[in-house]
Protein backbone atom coordinates (compact mmCIF):
# COMPACT_ATOMS: atom_id res chain seq x y z
CA UNK A 1 0.00 0.00 0.00
CA UNK A 2 1.14 3.51 -0.77
CA UNK A 3 0.49 6.48 1.50
CA UNK A 4 -0.27 9.59 -0.54
CA UNK A 5 0.76 12.81 1.26
CA UNK A 6 -2.34 14.81 0.29
CA UNK A 7 -4.94 12.08 0.90
CA UNK A 8 -7.14 11.88 3.98
CA UNK A 9 -7.22 8.56 5.80
CA UNK A 10 -9.51 7.14 8.47
CA UNK A 11 -8.13 5.81 11.73
CA UNK A 12 -8.81 2.28 10.45
CA UNK A 13 -6.71 2.90 7.34
CA UNK A 14 -3.95 4.47 9.46
CA UNK A 15 -3.99 1.42 11.74
CA UNK A 16 -3.53 -0.79 8.72
CA UNK A 17 -0.61 1.27 7.36
CA UNK A 18 1.14 1.45 10.73
CA UNK A 19 0.13 -2.08 11.81
CA UNK A 20 -1.05 -0.95 15.22
CA UNK A 21 -4.18 -1.50 17.30
CA UNK A 22 -7.19 0.77 17.64
CA UNK A 23 -6.20 1.78 21.17
CA UNK A 24 -2.67 2.65 20.02
CA UNK A 25 -3.85 4.92 17.19
CA UNK A 26 -6.20 6.69 19.60
CA UNK A 27 -3.36 7.15 22.10
CA UNK A 28 -1.03 8.53 19.40
CA UNK A 29 -3.69 11.03 18.31
CA UNK A 30 -4.54 12.01 21.89
CA UNK A 31 -0.87 12.59 22.73
CA UNK A 32 -0.34 14.63 19.56
CA UNK A 33 2.15 12.23 18.01
CA UNK A 34 -0.11 11.94 14.97
CA UNK A 35 -2.07 14.99 13.87
CA UNK A 36 -5.73 14.31 13.16
CA UNK A 37 -8.86 16.36 12.54
CA UNK A 38 -12.41 15.42 13.36
CA UNK A 39 -14.69 15.53 10.35
CA UNK A 40 -18.27 14.43 10.81
CA UNK A 41 -17.51 13.03 14.23
CA UNK A 42 -14.68 10.79 12.97
CA UNK A 43 -10.97 11.42 12.84
CA UNK A 44 -9.22 11.94 9.51
CA UNK A 45 -5.45 11.91 9.16
CA UNK A 46 -3.44 13.45 6.33
CA UNK A 47 -1.07 11.12 4.54
CA UNK A 48 1.87 13.43 5.21
CA UNK A 49 1.23 13.08 8.95
CA UNK A 50 1.29 9.29 8.61
CA UNK A 51 4.52 9.50 6.64
CA UNK A 52 5.99 11.69 9.36
CA UNK A 53 4.95 9.18 12.01
CA UNK A 54 6.63 6.36 10.09
CA UNK A 55 9.79 8.30 9.33
CA UNK A 56 10.35 12.06 9.41
CA UNK A 57 13.03 11.55 6.74
CA UNK A 58 10.61 9.87 4.31
CA UNK A 59 8.05 12.62 4.81
CA UNK A 60 10.69 15.28 4.20
CA UNK A 61 11.91 13.64 0.98
CA UNK A 62 8.32 13.30 -0.26
CA UNK A 63 7.60 16.97 0.44
CA UNK A 64 10.80 18.09 -1.31
CA UNK A 65 9.99 15.95 -4.35
CA UNK A 66 6.47 17.41 -4.51
CA UNK A 67 7.84 20.98 -4.31
CA UNK A 68 10.32 20.31 -7.15
CA UNK A 69 7.62 18.86 -9.40
CA UNK A 70 5.24 21.74 -8.61
CA UNK A 71 7.96 24.28 -9.44
CA UNK A 72 8.75 22.59 -12.78
CA UNK A 73 5.08 22.48 -13.75
CA UNK A 74 4.67 26.15 -12.83
CA UNK A 75 7.68 27.09 -15.00
CA UNK A 76 6.30 25.12 -17.96
CA UNK A 77 2.89 26.74 -17.66
CA UNK A 78 4.45 30.20 -17.53
CA UNK A 79 6.38 29.42 -20.75
CA UNK A 80 3.10 28.75 -22.59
Amino acid sequence: MEIKPDELYTTEEAQSFLRISNSTIKRLIKNGLIKANKIGGRYRILGKDLLHAISPEVESRTANFYIKIKKKIKEKVEDW
